[in-house]
């Protein structure tokens, strides 16, 4: 017995450690760290930074060694003419000489730095371009983490809320229903009175197991919002203020600024990347200079002796600088500067569509979230009158007045009208978080 009450507290302890809970920003930060799709976009930031390293060191001092040991095992024959040897000898007799020294051995270091080159100039230019886009990126990835997290948030809440409240329907019906079987027990109801209170609350209990198992379903999807495994429990800190003034929608004044939108941000760094690939092929003409240097030294020897450094090592060395000036490359370079002409119009037009669809989305965005306070104000307004309705009906059939088709009917409406009325609460949030990030409010 004892044992078994240790077991059950530890259990319980570990429940509470392991259980997590979360307001609705920290579900968002939480999201932030753990969503897969997020984390990827973050590592995209970090390689783009890379990548802009990776050009820049293009521009620097280039350095490198190598070493070549050669070990001739036939060495190369060449042909002399043999009046080289002896003047007697016919025009078109030839010798054959071996010239050279079987093992041979060089080791040099070679250095360059690029002194001007047009493509570098560009590149670098566009790796810092490349950054900030990648910047922008995580912008607007960690914008949709944020809605689809808040979106999650509300539904887990709404759902709660709604399986609140079946629970006082649920005990409502139960009581009226414990009241009938007694009243027909003493004659004052008939059994198809109390049949229809039995066939209300069997309803009612099989909605509460279908609103039990979509509380299940909507926190899986919180939990896959967030990046949190599926088996870590999870609790919720935040609750549905229904008491709280419904925020209206002000409207855009003034001209919007574009800019707050991640998305048009990546368009425009987009534009600036086709220009940049424009300007490139438009300095394609322009030549490259390039110093470089190289000093080696070389040993040959009949045995292999190369180890012993009191033997002569033979040293070379060189420095020089080189001009390269494109001249043609048959009409390649044309053409490229066409393709990127043709690309900066097309990100011209992305802009031009991208900015009368951000229009359009936040006119849309506005007009739902106008209909979602309006529906909501009306549907509470009718929860309440249901209530009402339904007290009514409860009163009059308690005092002989009224049929019990009256209260099955009373609790019918406000069944309906409670899942109506936390339906436009759910469209209320999910139009305001929509609103709020077709205008940038969101970041």
């Amino acid at each position: 017995m004892k044992k078994n009450f240790v077991l059950a507290a530890l259990s319980l302890c570990t429940s509470f450690v392991f259980a997590q809970e979360f307001t609705l920003k920290e579900a968002i930060d939480y999201a932030i760290v753990n969503n897969a799709n997020h984390k990827n976009v973050i590592i995209d930031e970090q390689i783009a930074d890379m990548k802009k390293k990776e050009i820049t060191g293009m521009g620097l001092p280039q350095i490198g060694a190598s070493v070549d040991n050669q070990d001739f095992l036939k060495i190369p024959t060449s042909l002399i003419p043999a009046k080289a040897f002896d003047p007697k000898a016919p025009s078109d007799m030839y010798v054959p000489v071996q010239f050279g020294i079987q093992y041979n051995m060089s080791a040099g270091i070679q250095v360059s730095q690029l002194i001007f080159n047009s493509d570098y100039i560009v590149a670098l230019e566009a790796s810092r371009s490349y950054m900030e886009l990648a910047k922008k990126n995580v912008e607007r990835s960690k914008v949709e983490v944020t809605v689809a997290v808040t979106k999650a948030y509300y539904f887990v809440l709404v759902t709660k809320e709604r399986a609140s409240l079946l629970d006082v329907q649920v005990e409502r019906i139960k009581k009226l229903l414990g009241e009938m079987q007694a009243m027909n027990q003493n004659g004052l109801v008939e059994k198809l009175d109390v049949d229809r209170i039995t066939l209300t609350y069997n309803n009612l209990l099989s909605e509460k197991e279908k609103v039990a198992r979509l509380m299940e379903m909507t926190t899986y999807v919180l939990k896959f919002q967030m990046g949190l495994k599926m088996e870590s429990p999870i609790t919720l800190k935040d609750t549905l203020n229904l008491n709280a003034e419904v925020q209206d929608a002000a409207g855009v004044s003034g001209k919007f600024d574009y800019g707050v939108r991640p998305d048009y941000s990546m368009a425009q760094l987009q534009l600036k990347m086709n220009q940049l690939e424009l300007k490139r092929n438009n300095m394609k003409w322009m030549p490259t200079l390039a110093a470089y240097g190289s000093f080696s030294e070389n040993a040959m020897r009949p045995t292999y002796t190369f180890f012993d450094f009191s033997k002569t090592w033979y040293p070379t060395g060189l420095v020089g600088i080189k001009l390269s000036i494109p001249v043609w490359d048959g009409g390649q370079t044309y053409f490229k500067k066409q393709q990127a002409r043709l690309n900066v119009v097309k990100s011209e037009n992305s802009i031009a569509y991208i900015e009368n669809a951000i229009d359009m989305e936040i006119q849309n965005a506005l007009i739902v979230f106008k209909n979602a306070v309006q529906s909501l104000s009306s549907q509470k307004a009718n929860m309440k009158l249901a209530e009402e309705v339904f007290t009514v009906s409860k009163l009059k059939y308690e005092q002989g007045l009224g049929s019990v088709l009256e209260v099955i009917n009373g609790e019918s409406s406000l069944k309906e009208s409670n899942v109506n009325y936390y339906t436009a609460m759910y469209d209320y949030m999910i139009a305001k978080t929509d609103y709020e990030k077709a205008t940038g409010l969101i970041k």
